[in-house]
């Protein structure tokens, strides 16, 4: 998991990366796409390798990779 950014922390989302039915990773981003996107360029990948599918879905090498946002539970459900 990355960390959260700091600073102008309220326009960052906690996302979930996931490939498949699996969850590879979680971290903050500003949108679903560019969650997506940072993660496989932290994995090493250009931008030229990467393919946007979607407003939150992206293939790199045959795989595809899809943004979902982290539910934050309300206040009222403790």
């Amino acid at each position: 998991m990355t960390r959260k950014p700091r600073g102008a922390t309220a326009s960052y989302r906690e996302f979930e990366i996931h490939s498949g039915r699996r969850a590879v990773t979680t971290t903050y981003s500003s949108s679903a796409l560019q969650a997506a996107i940072d993660h496989l360029r932290a994995l090493g990948s250009s931008r030229d390798e990467i393919s946007v599918l979607g407003p939150d879905t992206v293939a790199w090498r045959g795989a595809r990779f899809v943004a979902v946002p982290v539910l934050v539970p309300s206040r009222d459900e403790h």
